[in-house]
């Protein structure tokens, strides 16, 4: 039971962490984009369209689709789309310096909206719903990795995952070295406390704050796709998403905008978002289940205010327009 319980957390986490993943390289910036869910729906439904057209012209070509190319036609399309949503963000905050939460709240909404309506409009062009072919849910499927995986116990337990798991644990753990140990990371770091004194340092804000947002929106859009492909087997589903990029903005407050915490801290969410079906507390509510990573954060952002540290906090210019007039 508790390996399955962990199994369980792990797949439910990893789109959890590619979300926060996403928020925590743009909080980096000093960019706080709260359209992390409207992202999401967008890698969704553009990482499923994107492997099911690729299937259907192959088929009608007269060949067999490859689940390599699918997934890696699902991977691209889904990072373009999260980069293209975080891009408009950029744009209107970053050079016409509009409100950044408004901006990010806006954004979810045509996310969401994007990715239901087109979900629904290619599902109606399909014959009903859009769904991918075995050869591609296949691709998306649980790897047999040779010796590890069957190994006993620890085999079930790390070595027996689908790609995308391996794939946020390698960026995580990629991000994690670029903050603290590369020149550009620490140049990133230093435009989100104080984006002035960087400036007055010679680095390109604008630049820096660019490209960070629109690679984390392109990282969240992939943790849309996971939903999409692994969560929903493939097959579209209205409104898939369903709160997880709310979670992950939650997660980045509860992993202190570390990526290295942050794959604990996805898979204390994961638990927490498949307890109920492992966990039975006779008569407890199953929205008091689903309120339990909101209290964990309430909880981790009770202890962090009051241990005061800075390693741990929120980037000083995060939310905030930088003014270079006003240097």
């Amino acid at each position: 039971m508790l390996s399955t319980f962990f199994v369980a957390a792990v797949l439910a986490g990893t789109p959890l962490l590619l979300g926060a993943l996403g928020e925590i390289l743009t909080e980096k910036s000093g960019n706080l984009n709260l359209g992390v869910e409207g992202m999401m729906f967008m890698g969704a439904i553009t990482g499923l369209a994107g492997s099911y057209y690729y299937e259907q012209g192959v088929i009608s070509g007269g060949g067999t689709p490859s689940g390599f190319v699918s997934a890696a036609v699902a991977l691209l399309t889904s990072f373009l789309a999260g980069a293209c949503g975080a891009l408009i963000y950029s744009f209107l905050t970053i050079t016409l310096r509009a409100n950044q939460n408004v901006t990010g709240l806006t954004l979810t909404i045509f996310g969401t909206g994007f990715g239901n309506f087109f979900g629904e409009y290619i599902g109606q062009k399909a014959g009903g719903y859009v769904a991918v072919t075995d050869v591609t849910k296949k691709a998306f499927s649980s790897l047999n990795i040779p010796v590890l995986s069957d190994l006993p116990v620890i085999g079930p337990l790390l070595f027996r995952y689908n790609w995308l798991v391996y794939f946020a644990v390698v960026t995580a753990v990629i991000m994690a070295w670029f903050f603290n140990r590369s020149r550009v990371g620490l140049n990133l770091r230093a435009v989100g406390e104080d984006p002035a004194t960087a400036d007055a340092a010679g680095i390109n804000i604008t630049l820096y704050k660019y490209l960070a947002t629109v690679i984390g929106g392109g990282i969240c859009g992939i943790g849309g796709m996971y939903m999409s492909m692994v969560t929903t087997s493939g097959v579209w589903v209205h409104n898939c998403v369903s709160g997880y990029g709310w979670l992950a903005v939650a997660l980045v407050i509860f992993a202190t905008w570390s990526p290295a915490r942050g794959m604990l801290v996805a898979l204390v969410f994961g638990g927490l978002t498949v307890m109920r079906m492992y966990v039975k507390i006779p008569g407890l509510p199953a929205q008091i289940y689903d309120m339990f990573p909101y209290i964990a954060t309430v909880l981790v952002l009770v202890i962090t205010s009051m241990r005061q540290s800075r390693e741990h906090a929120q980037p000083k210019s995060c939310g905030l327009n930088y003014f270079r007039e006003e240097r």
